[in-house]
Formats: structure tokens, sequence, C-alpha cells
């Protein structure tokens, strides 16, 4: 099975495991190379402008339409997101600690747990956002979601993401991009892994345009890679696991759903290492709004206001003068879901560890706690590195409702608000001085 990787997010590609697999000149001649099917995969809509259509066609051995009639799935109730929204949006800043791994054996599917969710996968908007503790591989199963493509974030452990296009090796401080409806098993060559998944229901995420910043900077598309054509020929049953319309539904197939010899096209998985990311900071004074740390955006309906941006805080220097470093104190429209990778958070002395999250929803007031502000007020300001740190945010315009799992967990911390309640007050000039 090859691991070749081809480069460029969002590029045409052209793969094959069988010489002469693929079609030449034509995507479904009357007869396919060696017998194989002919099968297009759209992401868009079929007439959607030809810059921001997406579509790959496949080669495969059997069809995908040949499996049985799906039947409810059971198995992880806390991965079907129908649930999802029973509980309101909330304004409290609530924060959880990290998922503890399983002692029981669970895979990548069943041990992804829903968080929080907004929009409406039906109508084409909003997410979902998961947490995931596993110890054990996929083994004949396979899982797809028709609800949104999916972005997988390791915190813990490797991830080997077998997809129909090819196989995705994904070890922490990466990030793979699985499309909507591509089918995809993880093993785990570690034993157990843990980490972060967003389930984008709208517009397919993108690299964000640069504006002033030019023609450089933040991902540059060449450092995605996509997986070379490679199939499994394996003649056992396997189940078939998708997610559609916020429940999940089991069907099975004689053979693996991986058998996909050669592929061409927009439509791909994805790993990008997030070192990659070239940073754009302030030399001057004063640090730019977080949105200058935008990996990928799903672009909504209102320009210049995301359904889900991805953002990262990697190390970088600091070097603005007269100028306060971390985080500011904010009240911002667009909503928070936070996770970190390694590290600490440079606007969170404690409570924030790896595998852990918060939720910081429109308008909710927050920033640094009381040490990380005592010590970035009273620091010499001189050039400093933050190193050893990976921070990410999933941040949306929408509102983002907590899941009743993640409000009833005994993970979620019921002392964060806390860390924001011993701030001495400002001192201000009175009777002569004041004159």
């Amino acid at each position: 099975m090859s691991t070749a990787m081809l480069c460029g997010f969002g590029n045409h590609h052209a793969t094959e495991a069988v010489p002469g697999a693929l079609p030449v000149g034509r995507n479904s001649p009357q007869q396919v190379p060696y017998g194989l099917y002919a099968e297009q995969l759209s992401a868009t809509a079929f007439t959607a402008p030809r810059a921001q259509n997406h579509r790959s066609w496949l080669y495969r051995m059997r069809p995908s339409a040949e499996h049985r009639p799906y039947a409810p799935y059971a198995g992880n109730p806390l991965l079907a997101t129908d649930q999802a929204h029973s509980l309101a949006p909330s304004p409290n800043r609530l924060r959880w600690n990290p998922l503890t791994l399983p002692t029981d054996p669970v895979d990548f599917m069943d041990g992804l747990t829903a968080y929080a969710a907004n929009g409406d996968s039906a109508a084409g908007t909003g997410c979902t956002i998961y947490l995931y503790a596993a110890n054990r591989s996929m083994e004949r199963r396979a899982f797809f979601s028709a609800d949104g493509e999916m972005l997988i974030v390791p915190q813990q452990g490797r991830l080997r993401i077998t997809t129909e296009m090819g196989v995705l090796e994904v070890p922490p401080l990466h990030l793979a991009l699985i499309p909507r409806g591509v089918r995809f098993s993880v093993s785990l060559p570690d034993g157990e892994a843990r980490g972060y998944v967003c389930e984008n229901h709208g517009a397919l995420f993108r690299l964000p345009d640069l504006g002033p910043i030019g023609s450089n900077g933040l991902a540059n598309p060449r450092d995605f890679e996509a997986p070379a054509a490679s199939y499994q020929d394996i003649e056992e049953p396997h189940q078939l696991v998708q997610k559609f319309g916020g429940s999940l539904w089991a069907s099975t197939i004689a053979h693996s759903p991986f058998d996909v010899v050669a592929w061409h096209g927009n439509v791909a998985p994805y790993r990008y290492d997030l070192r990659h990311f070239n940073a754009i900071n302030t030399v001057s004074f004063d640090h730019p709004d977080p949105s200058i740390f935008t990996v990928l955006t799903s672009p909504s309906d209102t320009p210049g206001t995301a359904n889900i941006d991805f953002v990262i805080f990697p190390p970088r220097w600091m070097v603005a003068e007269d100028t306060f470093r971390p985080p500011w104190f904010h009240r911002n429209v667009m909503s928070e879901f936070m996770g970190l990778i390694e590290g600490t958070y440079d606007a969170k002395a404690g409570g924030f560890a790896p595998g852990g999250a918060s939720l910081h929803n429109c308008m909710s007031a927050h920033g640094p706690d009381v040490a990380s502000h005592a010590a970035a007020t009273s620091a010499t300001l001189a050039p400093h590195k933050i190193e050893d740190t990976m921070a990410f945010m999933f941040e949306s315009r929408y509102l983002i409702a907590p899941t009743r799992w993640a409000m009833e967990t005994p993970l979620l911390q019921d002392d964060y608000d806390a860390c924001w309640q011993e701030f001495a007050k400002a001192r201000l000039p009175t009777g002569e001085d004041a004159a």
C-alpha cells in the first residue's frame, strides 16, 4: 500500500496504483481499463463556478453503490449529533479537562464524543465539534460523514488513516482533512490516541485570502499533501457506518471499501504539518488580531465572516515594543472553541491542559488570567520567542451550543470563572493628585 504524497491544496491530482488504470481523455469511457468502475465524487453542486467546483473521478473494483440497506447504528450515541442542539447556547465561559483514555477497547469512530455544535447540517451551515480518545484500531469497518467534511487534529498518538483515495500518516502537530462522503478507517500505530475533530457542515474549507500580506505567508498550498492512489483487495465483510442528518446508520459490504485503483480531481483527503505555518506578526507595536493565524476558512454568506475558521497559535517571535503581548481582554462577535495540542497557552497560567478545551461564545468577555496578566505587564520587553506550544481555535459566526454530555461530564471545570476574579481595581488619582 503506497503512502506517497501529492502536494498542493485544492490542486487537480491524477494518480494510479496500477499503470494504465486511469482512462486517457475521458472521465467515464464505455470501457474502463481492467474492468474498473468509473464513479464521480462531487463536493459541490454540478453548476458551481469553475473556480469553486470540486469533484474527483474514482476508478474502483466495484461501485460504491454495492451495499445492503442502512439501519440505525447505536454503537456510539455520543457521536450522533441529533442531540447536540438539545441544550441552548450558554453565555458562560466553559472549560474542560482532557478526555480520559479508555480502558476497554475503543476505536476512533466509537471514541468520538460530540462536545458542541451550531448551524444545521441539513441546511449546510455551522459545524459539530468532537474530541476523541481511542486505544484500538478500526478493524474491518469504515466510517464517513454525509453531514460535512472532517478536520482531524491529533493531540496524542499517531493516526494512520486509510481512505478510498490512499493513506495518510497523521502524527500530532499535523491535521487531516477528510472530504464529505469519503470513507475512511483509522489505525493507531502507538496503541492509543486522543485529539479533536471539527465536522464542517458549511462551505468547503479553503485557504484564506492574504490581502495586504501579499503572495506569501500563513499556510502555503504546496505544504498540503494528498495521498497517492492505493487499494485493498480484501474479500471479507466490512461494516460501513455513516453519519447522516445527525444520526448514525450502518450497513455491510462483502469486501473492503478501499478498492479505488486510480483517481483524479480536486476532491481529496489532505494532511498538513502545522509547523510549516508561516506566522505573520508585528515588528512595531501591538499584535494583530488572531485572524492573522488562520490556516483554513469556511466562508459564510456574509463576506469576511466565517462559517468556521481553523486558527492556530504556533511558536513565534514576539518583538513589539511598549505592548501587552498576550491576547488582550476582548469580547468578540465570533464564538471560539479552543484546544491545546502541546505546551501552554500564553494567556493561561494553568487549568488549560493539552487535550483539554474551552468555549467562549459571542460577546463572552475573556482574556488572560490574573497570573498571565501580572507577568505580561511587568515583563521586560525584549525580543522573546514563544516555543514548545501549539494551541488552536475553531471560530464561528454562529453561537456554539454545548451538548448535554459536555455540560454534565465531570471533565467540565466548575471553577473556570475564578481565574478572572482577583484583578486589582485600577487606582485613579484623587484630591490634589487629580488636579
